[in-house]
């Protein structure tokens, strides 16, 4: 016969049990807000620097690698109009990003020593028209990192030739970490980002408490697929008051 828990023995294991649930659903709060965050919402995204290595090489196409090695990324995003929360149909998406060592397409003075030209090439840049459903998804590849910049991708929105946004989508600390210290061709670089998200001013000023919206991330085999829904003003007010090309027109040319 089992011998009865004595007063002491029995707040004991209420306590602990107790603590355990505490845990959990606090574990799981924060897992429900970290996907509510990533996977974005019906707020208007912030607008970004358009950066210098903008421009349209005019492809319409889902597969933006052109063969550059890295991870497999597959991205789906989501347009919808803020306030209604609705999908905007045949809107335009441009996405744009580094490759794996850290290159744009398409311009010169690139590298450590300004040295390495990608004139004339177009990899890791596409367009593609949302469906009635306001998707696109592009097969691209995780981005690589340069110096003082956080990992990113930068998108630009159009609707009927007017900019809705011009903005910056960025991923979680340690899945870059990760991405760059265990996969190739990243590894070869011989270390990680040297700017996290918390250190990038572009990823703090991009509105919300946490900074820049972060992608959720989800992964089936060597493939990623990064989520994100965006909402956009559809007027293109809010994208009008932005300076997105400024720093381009300024200081870089393709």
């Amino acid at each position: 016969m089992t011998n009865p828990l004595s007063r002491r023995e029995a707040l004991a294991v209420m306590s602990a049990a107790t603590a355990t649930l505490a845990n959990a659903a606090a574990a799981a709060a924060e897992q429900t807000a970290a996907a509510d965050e990533a996977e974005g919402g019906c707020v208007l995204i912030a607008q970004a620097v358009e950066g210098p290595f903008y421009f349209d090489p005019k492809l319409e196409r889902a597969d933006i690698t052109e063969g550059r090695p890295g991870a497999a990324l597959d991205l789906v995003l989501t347009i919808i109009e803020s306030g209604p929360c609705t999908p905007i149909a045949s809107a335009r998406v441009d996405i744009w990003h580094a490759d794996a060592s850290g290159m744009y397409s398409g311009y010169a003075r690139q590298g450590p020593t300004g040295d390495v030209s990608t004139k004339g090439e177009t990899f890791l840049r596409g367009t593609q028209l949302t469906g009635a459903d306001g998707r696109v998804k592009f097969q691209t590849i995780f981005p690589g990192w340069y110096p003082g910049r956080t990992p990113h991708i930068h998108i630009k929105i159009l609707l009927d030739a007017r900019t809705l946004v011009t903005a910056q989508i960025y991923f979680h600390g340690l899945l870059s970490q990760r991405i760059y210290g265990e996969r190739e061709p990243y590894i070869s670089r011989g270390q990680s980002a040297d700017t996290t998200n918390a250190a990038d001013g572009i990823f703090r000023a991009a509105g919300g408490e946490g900074g820049g919206v972060v992608l959720a991330i989800s992964g089936i085999g060597d493939v990623l697929t990064g989520t994100l829904v965006i909402a956009v003003d559809r007027s293109g007010q809010a994208a009008s008051s932005g300076w997105g090309g400024w720093l381009r027109q300024k200081f870089w040319r393709p």
